[in-house]
């Protein structure tokens, strides 16, 4: 029987982990080697892509930004930039227009320079920034630069105060503290009231699926449906085996020369230029069926280097 292989997108509810999802998916799937891409804090909702089987290999070669929708509650700072943190200020928000928001949110977009929240897993001399904060150790976190590539206020409710916005941003951007700095800009504070994930990489709320409950857990019929990593690689250029010899010789972790032949290796659109063909990182290794078997490297040698390797022999 085939080891499951690919990745399930978890529609995350609040209140669970992100870890607390994988461990469900173990027990749906009876199999061990299963993890997220990223965390996602609990009373976060929203695409949490997991991979099962070997496609855990995978994660750190996928790209993307990250895009959110979320409630930043204006007049009141929290220690945690969020709705889970004491208040430790409180404010009158100004009487202020959707023209004027949009104009001052202008600063918040493009390549910024980002402070990440007290409360996050930063590591500060090798302990995390929230265990110190939780201490009520003072320190200071170094702002690092994020991209926001998309920030649009939807709406805004003067008499609650609340602006409900939509985030396109790198990895690694913190919507907490794109929270705090706005409510801050504004003269009045602000933290993050609600926040849902509506895409990871290239993967999209019509991709995700409910996570099953505990009763479902043994029940063939409600397993998610795995779907195939290749949708979510176009971003990487490929190489296909075209014999069993070959095939044999990449699972022994052989370098495989394409120099009579260059054009099979097909160069993702996102990597077209004149240099592409002799010097091309991370590709997708498939079979004649389309299935992964790793990931390889090339340079001016013309030969698959094996870099990631599913199914070794020896």
């Amino acid at each position: 029987m085939e080891k499951p292989f690919g990745f399930v997108v978890i529609d995350k509810p609040a209140g669970l982990t992100s870890h607390d999802c994988v461990n469900r998916l173990r027990k749906v799937f009876g199999i061990k080697k299963i993890g997220h891409t990223g965390t996602l804090d609990p009373a976060v909702t929203g695409v949490l892509p997991i991979a099962i089987g070997n496609a855990t290999r995978l994660i750190s070669y996928l790209e993307g930004s990250k895009s959110y929708t979320g409630i930043i509650q204006l007049g009141k700072t929290t220690n945690t930039d969020d709705f889970q943190g004491e208040i430790i200020k409180s404010s009158i928000w100004p009487l202020i227009s959707e023209n004027d928001i949009n104009s001052l949110l202008e600063n918040f977009r493009g390549e910024i320079l980002q402070k990440p929240p007290n409360f996050s897993s930063v590591h500060i001399n090798g302990e995390r920034a929230y265990k110190k904060a939780r201490k009520g150790e003072k320190f200071d976190l170094v702002p690092k630069k994020v991209t926001i590539n998309k920030l649009n206020l939807i709406s805004w409710t003067q008499n609650k105060g609340e602006l409900l916005i939509e985030v396109d941003c790198s990895t690694g951007t913190y919507i907490r503290s794109l929270a705090r700095d706005i409510g801050e800009k504004i003269g009045c504070g602000g933290y993050l009231k609600k926040l849902r994930r509506t895409k990871a990489y290239n993967f999209k709320e019509n991709h995700s699926v409910l996570l099953p409950e505990k009763s479902e857990f043994y029940l063939e019929k409600n397993k998610p449906k795995i779907l195939n990593p290749n949708m979510f690689f176009k971003h990487l250029s490929s190489f296909e085996l075209i014999s069993e010899e070959e095939i044999i010789s990449w699972r022994s972790g052989r370098k495989i020369s394409f120099q009579n032949n260059i054009k099979r290796l097909k160069i993702a659109k996102n990597n077209e230029n004149e240099d592409s063909i002799i010097n091309t990182k991370n590709i997708l290794v498939l079979d004649e069926h389309n299935k992964i078997l790793g990931i390889a490297d090339s340079d001016k040698s013309f030969e698959i280097k094996p870099k990631v390797v599913f199914n070794a022999i020896g």
